[in-house]
């Protein structure tokens, strides 16, 4: 869409439309992510408040909105599903509770990273159990 820059702005790239504007602004923002950090720490610690006044806004959001919520776990099911592809794990919620009595042995520990899912450094760790029957340490 074009539009006829008013002569008395010099360079004017975007109209007065709120379209253009909201364009203008979330142009501004993303660059200014990437430029300045005091201001990405000052939008990550909002962002942190925000979620912390606002404790259960995505699981009320997830109740209300069924369809939002099937359609991710759809999407979710893709991404796993290219990955899986890839030779990627997808690590597991128990990953750390022993499977049986016996909890010794040699085991591949590997870091999980935010993005993407790779295995990168990884290491051969052996566990052995110092004794048996006693309560539980966690």
């Amino acid at each position: 869409m074009s539009f006829w820059p008013c002569p008395h702005i010099r360079n004017q790239r975007f109209c007065s439309q709120p379209s253009c504007q909201r364009e203008r602004r979330r142009r501004w923002k993303r660059q200014k992510r990437r430029t300045d950090p005091d201001y990405c720490d000052n939008q990550a610690r909002a962002q942190r408040a925000w979620r912390e006044r606002h404790r259960d806004y995505w699981r009320e959001y997830r109740r209300r909105h069924p369809q939002y919520t099937e359609r991710n776990r759809q999407q979710q099911r893709l991404r796993n599903a290219r990955r899986r592809g890839r030779d990627s794990v997808i690590a597991k919620r128990n990953v750390s509770a022993a499977s049986g009595p016996e909890f010794s042995g040699t085991y591949l520990l590997t870091p999980i990273a935010a993005e993407p899912i790779a295995e990168s450094n990884a290491w051969t760790v052996t566990i052995t159990t110092l004794s048996r029957g006693s309560a539980s340490l966690g």
